[in-house]
């Protein structure tokens, strides 16, 4: 199973923006627990971080037929951007939407979501440990997605 991870910007400052908020787990002291555990449940990772929008909508449209699932961080595109939110359609790739902080504890135009409704789930609001429970659940619901597509079988 191949699980993408896709990161929005300024997610390479993690440790140094807002720690107060954010806390002091860098981006890739994130990317190696999550690594870790995809291991655990043996499960492959690819991992991507980009400030730029275009490259976020290019990188989610090649997860079709590529990726089993994905968890996906847009950050502030989260809130904005119809062309990430068209290009998870487009992948038609199961998705976990994943945050660092409650969205919905946080200013006004931070509390729409985008891409909520097109999510298998949405975790926010645990640091970096929303990345470890964002995983663990996308990988139970693959799981039991393949099993009750076989025991549909004939």
């Amino acid at each position: 199973m191949h699980i993408a991870v896709v990161n929005g910007p300024n997610l390479n400052l993690l440790g140094v923006r807002e720690p107060a908020r954010y806390g002091s787990a860098t981006l890739a002291d994130i990317e190696a627990a999550v690594r870790e555990r995809a291991r655990a449940l043996g499960v492959e990772i690819g991992w991507l971080q980009s400030n730029h929008e275009g490259a976020l909508v290019d990188a989610i449209q090649a997860l079709r037929g590529r990726a089993d699932g994905a968890l996906i961080n847009a950050a502030a595109y989260t809130h904005t951007s119809i062309a990430v939110r068209d290009a998870v359609l487009a992948a038609a790739v199961p998705f976990v939407e994943v945050h660092l902080t409650n969205i919905w504890g946080r200013e006004e135009e931070r509390r729409k979501s985008l891409l909520a409704d097109l999510a298998v789930g949405v975790v926010a609001g645990f640091g970096g440990q929303s990345y470890l429970l964002g995983l663990e659940g996308l990988v139970g619901h693959l799981r039991r997605t393949k099993a009750s597509d076989k025991s549909v079988e004939v």
